[in-house]
């Protein structure tokens, strides 16, 4: 019963992140398509990045990349921390490092991303 009823915990995380990576990933569309329409010099490029999971990290990386200023927009979900969206400015050319910022998730929206992306990638 203790294994069943972890994995059906584990099955439960798994599905909550999938729906914050799905709000998260039509919050990023909509920002993207409203920066390319407003600043045709800004073309992100948005990638998933799944491979953290490959190596037993429970998490879901998304990036946000300009390839003019090869400036770098990381974001993680992470299943431990459900409901918060970690997030870190970068470039393309360097490692992510560990200097993540928290934000509750409920507090981003596409609105926030535009933003963010104006602001960083026309530096």
């Amino acid at each position: 019963d203790f294994c069943l009823s972890r994995g059906l915990g584990d099955v439960y995380k798994r599905q909550m992140s999938e729906a914050a990576l799905e709000a998260l990933s039509d919050m990023i569309t909509e920002a993207h398509t409203r920066i390319q329409q407003a600043y045709e010099h800004i073309n992100p490029v948005v990638g998933v990045r799944r491979g953290m999971r490959d190596v037993g990290i429970p998490a879901d990386a998304m990036t946000i990349d300009c390839l003019q200023t090869r400036g770098r927009i990381l974001l993680i979900l992470h299943d431990e921390q459900p409901g918060v969206l970690l997030y870190q400015f970068g470039t393309m050319d360097a490692e992510a490092g560990d200097d993540f910022q928290p934000m509750n998730l409920s507090e981003v929206s596409a609105d926030t991303l535009f933003t963010w992306m104006k602001d960083y990638f026309s530096a």
